[in-house]
């Protein structure tokens, strides 16, 4: 950002993810995110409320969702999504700890199509409060788009994998991300 360019952090449902997004805000990074929209409407205002006061724009996930966010990295913003388990119809297949995932593209297409820099997030809890290790995903030359698309979701899962096997204590995905096998043999 330093740089004058917009950044996409994509994370796992790993550690405090609000708090690290706190931080940045504290700091005068503004920080754009989307969120699940959850019933009842009622508890999704919620969460609304205690993100965008910690000064978060919360972007609902919806078709709308997309376009803002493009947007938002063209105005050079920080963009924070939450990228271990697909929501839509078009996840992209992934092995995740050796089994097949689904995880979404999302991340990856805003990053190729607006060349905005793509950094893989992982929050772990500490003694003194919360730690965040940061990797470049490294985005593959290419004409092929759905093939760089594909491989990049592919680099950002394994960068996942590895902060998540650090510290798996701290790893909260409470829905089924696996879409093959049996579930049971990876608890």
């Amino acid at each position: 950002m330093a740089e004058g360019k917009g950044v996409l952090i994509a994370l796992p449902h790993s550690g405090n993810w609000d708090h690290a997004g706190a931080y940045f805000c504290q700091q005068g990074i503004p920080l754009v995110t989307v969120a699940e929209i959850l019933k009842p409407e009622k508890l999704f205002k919620k969460f609304l409320q205690y993100r965008e006061e910690m000064g978060f724009e919360v972007l609902g996930l919806d078709s709308r969702a997309f376009v803002t966010l493009i947007r938002r990295a063209r105005e050079k913003r920080l963009i924070a999504l939450v990228a271990d388990r697909d929501l839509s119809e078009s996840g992209i297949p992934v092995d995740f700890f050796g089994h097949q995932a689904k995880m979404p593209a999302g991340p990856a297409v805003l990053a190729i199509r607006e060349r905005v820099p793509l950094v893989a997030a992982h929050v772990t809890y500490t003694k003194n409060g919360i730690h965040i290790d940061f990797n470049q995903v490294d985005i593959p030359d290419g004409e092929d788009e759905e093939v760089r698309i594909r491989e990049t979701v592919q680099r950002t899962a394994d960068l996942f994998a590895a902060g998540i096997a650090k510290a798996p204590e701290d790893w909260h995905m409470l829905q089924r991300i696996w879409i093959d096998g049996d579930f049971k043999e990876r608890l």
